[in-house]
């Protein structure tokens, strides 16, 4: 196997390992967010909504684009390492107290006094956070998805089972504080355990401009970028209740199972795999055009099949308080479907080192999403959320636009590589509705017997027709097969 096969094998590798990890960890989030949904209203979910966006922000202003930086570098010193470790650690302390003061101006601007004390203390994952930055940046650079998947699943059953002994105690909405404390605690505690990089007393001045000369144009666009993620929930809860707020915050986790998570996968793993070719832009396009295909095989039908199935799923799991947020789901499905298209295009810039143009794209986004919003809103919540599937499309344009310019991947060229993909995923979805009108299903029949008919169409369709995109799975499939017998007779042998 030559070295550009190798790379693209540990390429995709890393990205269902990735996938795995972060499928696992939000997937017992998920089911613990299910069972909490039991135990509490959806104002107390509501709560937490109104204030990740101070959090996410927060968490973006610690890592500053370091840990980017430290990634991209084809050459890293422990002196580069160090600097970023106590850059991090002093700025979660800084961002820390800037929580801490804000906390009465966030409970003024939802009119909801509770928020106060609850900013202050799930604060503190801030600062937890910030001790795992560098130790997560040194494992994504040697391509070692294996170690933060045997991390962050502990972590997250661990936190998820205290929440939930919480919430039947009726702790309430304290139970979802637990839940992110102990999680951010339990998995910094496993990385410094695990991995064995502890930093020194060098700290340079030069490596801190030169990482944030690269990483302050990330940060600057992240900021901007996590804003307008959690816009949505800051203009519901002005506008509307804990409530609605709720329904949209729960809704949104389900979707983030699949389209977050591999879009977020791709980007993990890409970054630093390609940035060790980025002066080579036929490897590149060649690439990103193998991940396209894979990424949207597996995305495009769950969010299809997600929406198809999102009311019997509710009815079955869930308590008839959380009916009302079926069709929020569904239409964040729909959005969903381009997440890993623009995670893609983007990555792009990052692996070029155009930081520049990212941070430019992102303010001509937010423009968009901006004028977007002021229509929408008039709609009420319903169209709030049709605006933002509006966002999303309009969105792909600009974001594809530059992965023309740097690497000769065209649009034409894009939409050949995943149309196909769509349109069966579609037509899966169309079949999976027929099936349900026709057969006389209660809620578990419906979700097992339309949900394994649909996956049956769309691996027997794709086989049919032998797309590029289900090739290149089962390619990847018989190498990792291939490499497993061959490692394990080698053993043998041995």
């Amino acid at each position: 196997m030559n070295s550009t096969n190798t790379l693209r094998h540990k390429t995709v590798i890393g990205i269902i390992w990735t996938f795995f990890e972060q499928l696992f960890r939000v997937g017992i989030q998920t089911i613990t967010t299910l069972i909490l949904a039991w135990f509490l209203l959806p104002e107390d979910f509501g709560l937490m909504a109104m204030i990740s966006i101070f959090f996410a922000i927060a968490q973006s202003l610690v890592d500053s684009g370091f840990s980017q930086a430290l990634i991209r570098k084809k050459e890293v010193s422990q002196t580069d390492y160090s600097t970023a470790f106590y850059t991090n650690l002093a700025l979660g302390l800084l961002t820390y107290t800037l929580l801490l003061v804000s906390a009465p101006f966030i409970s003024s601007f939802y009119n909801e006094p509770r928020l106060v004390v609850l900013v202050r203390v799930v604060g503190l994952v801030v600062i937890i956070n910030s001790f795992q930055l560098v130790q997560v940046a040194d494992l994504t650079r040697k391509l070692n998805f294996k170690i933060q998947f045997r991390v962050t699943l502990p972590s997250a059953m661990f936190s998820g089972i205290v929440a939930i002994f919480m919430a039947a105690m009726g702790f309430g909405v304290w139970s979802l504080v637990a839940q992110m404390l102990i999680s951010s605690f339990a998995s910094t505690s496993l990385y410094w355990v695990i991995n064995k990089w502890r930093p020194s007393k060098d700290f340079s001045v030069k490596s801190l401009n030169e990482m944030f000369g690269f990483g302050s144009k990330l940060l600057a666009s992240g900021l901007i970028d996590t804003a307008f993620q959690n816009i949505y929930v800051i203009v519901i809860g002005k506008l509307f209740s804990a409530t609605l707020v709720g329904y949209y915050f729960f809704a949104q986790r389900i979707q983030e199972l699949v389209a977050n998570q591999l879009s977020s996968a791709v980007q993990k793993v890409t970054y630093p795999a390609l940035s060790t070719i980025q002066d080579d832009n036929i490897a590149l396009k060649a690439f990103y055009r193998r991940i396209i295909q894979v990424v949207t095989y597996i995305v495009f039908p769950s969010m299809i099949a997600l929406a198809v199935l999102a009311k019997p799923l509710f009815s079955l799991i869930l308590k008839e308080d959380w009916l009302p947020a079926v069709p929020y789901l569904q239409l964040l499905c729909i959005v969903g479907l381009l997440y890993p298209l623009h995670a893609i295009n983007l990555n792009i810039l990052k692996v070029k080192g155009r930081s520049d143009l990212f941070l430019y794209l992102e303010i001509v986004k937010k423009l968009m999403i901006v004028i977007i919003i002021l229509i929408s809103v008039k709609f009420g919540i319903f169209g709030i959320l049709i605006g933002q599937i509006i966002s999303s499309f309009l969105a792909y344009i600009p974001n594809s636009y530059f992965s023309i310019k740097l690497i000769d991947y065209s649009v034409a060229e894009q939409l050949h590589d995943f149309i196909p993909t769509l349109l069966l995923a579609v037509t899966m979805g169309v079949f999976m509705y027929a099936t349900g009108l026709v057969l006389p299903l209660g809620e578990f029949g419906y979700v097992l017997v339309v949900g394994l008919a649909g996956a049956t169409f769309y691996v027997l369709t794709n086989y049919l027709l032998k797309t590029p995109a289900q090739l290149l799975m089962l390619q990847i499939v018989k190498e990792q097969y291939l490499k497993k017998r061959y490692l394990n007779g080698s053993l043998n042998h041995g």
